[in-house]
């Protein structure tokens, strides 16, 4: 019996699919059709996988190995990169491949938006995380000291494989991280998430579950409708960034030693209660956004008195304009909207919420 393959095409001026479903490697040749090499990079604990994709790509592939995780997303394991590249000859016409999370993928993305300024590149997701957030939309980077993915660019893939088998391999926690943006895109856009969570959360977590399959395609059908419109983060893309201007925070506080999607979920309180507390957002839809990440075993709370420390890195974030603060806010369910400048006491009050 063949797999079904679910292809989702992002639009834009370079489109390309996001395909989703099992043992996905022999995708690959029509995504990197005419390259002469390929160069695969990829964490340790997923090296056999990466063989297993160089194999399949079906040109000479350089093997590149990056630090796990964060750790690799540094502007001094990008310039390796290149520099392998230009000891192996790597011209306009050959591919980069990532193999891993979201954290190895964003590198992938970076180095080949820098070499030659702009190789095509595709990312092979092996974590619900990757697949639903960091592999969709073209937005690659590394972090420096100053934040997370403050250096990068906008360079759309010739695809997106997402391998379904890849989730049978996760630790439960990272599929918990993973979750967290799924469950942001049920808030923003797609109340259905929401609903599959709430009745049956066993399913969620099942890698084998056409529940959890459901969930990786809503969540990014959700970013590749957004991104699609928007890939330059210009307008309608900042709706994505919900719950994450407190969670990059976060993230940086505790030196990214915090997976993305717990320090997201704590974002997502965060975002919840301000929005709630501006007079823009029910009680109802607020109180379900602790209600559901609790749900799942997601953390919904942070240290009380990190907060001069977290509002101190908020103010470079990505999203704020000069010295305005900006927030992604929701007026109800599945209405995103921008809250600006908000004063000083508001934000302490929202984050209370997560001190509680």
């Amino acid at each position: 019996m063949t797999a079904v393959v679910t292809r989702i095409q992002v639009s834009g001026d370079r489109p390309y699919d996001v395909l989703v479903g099992r043992a996905l490697e022999d995708e690959l040749p029509a995504l990197i059709e005419g390259a002469a090499q390929a160069a695969v990079l990829f964490s340790a604990p997923l090296r056999a996988r990466a063989e297993q994709i160089a194999e399949a790509a079906g040109v000479p592939a350089l093997l590149i190995e990056v630090p796990d995780a964060e750790r690799g997303k540094t502007v001094e394991v990008a310039a390796m990169c290149w520099d392998k590249l230009g000891d192996n000859n790597f011209t306009r016409t050959d591919v980069v491949v990532g193999v891993g999370g979201g954290a190895v993928t964003d590198l992938a993305g970076f180095v080949a938006a820098g070499w030659l300024r702009g190789v095509r590149w595709v990312p092979c997701s092996t974590s619900l995380l990757g697949m639903v957030d960091a592999a969709v939309g073209g937005k690659t980077g590394v972090n420096i000291a100053a934040g997370k993915n403050l250096v990068g660019a906008f360079h759309p893939p010739a695809g997106v494989l997402c391998d379904l088998d890849a989730l049978g391999t996760l630790p439960a926690d990272d599929l918990l991280a993973g979750l967290a943006e799924v469950i942001k895109c049920g808030f923003i856009a797609d109340p259905a998430i929401l609903d599959l969570i709430e009745g049956d959360p066993a399913a969620v977590v099942d890698p084998e579950s056409p529940v959890l399959r459901e969930l990786v395609e809503r969540a990014i059908r959700v970013k590749a409708e957004v991104v699609g419109v928007d890939l330059k983060e210009s307008g309608l893309r900042e709706i994505l960034n919900y719950g994450h201007t407190l969670g990059h925070a976060i993230e940086k506080r505790e030196k990214y030693t915090w997976k993305h999607g717990h320090a997201v979920s704590v974002g997502l309180i965060f975002a919840s209660a301000l929005s709630h507390l501006s007079g823009r957002l029910p009680v109802d839809v607020f109180e379900r956004h602790r209600a559901i990440l609790s749900l799942v075993g997601l953390p919904t709370s942070y240290a009380p008195e990190a907060w001069p420390e977290l509002l101190s890195a908020m103010r470079v974030d990505k999203k704020a304009r000069a010295a305005t603060l900006r927030f992604v806010v929701l007026d109800e369910l599945a209405k995103p909207g921008i809250l600006a400048g908000p004063d000083e006491a508001l934000l302490e009050r929202a984050y209370a919420e997560v001190a509680r």
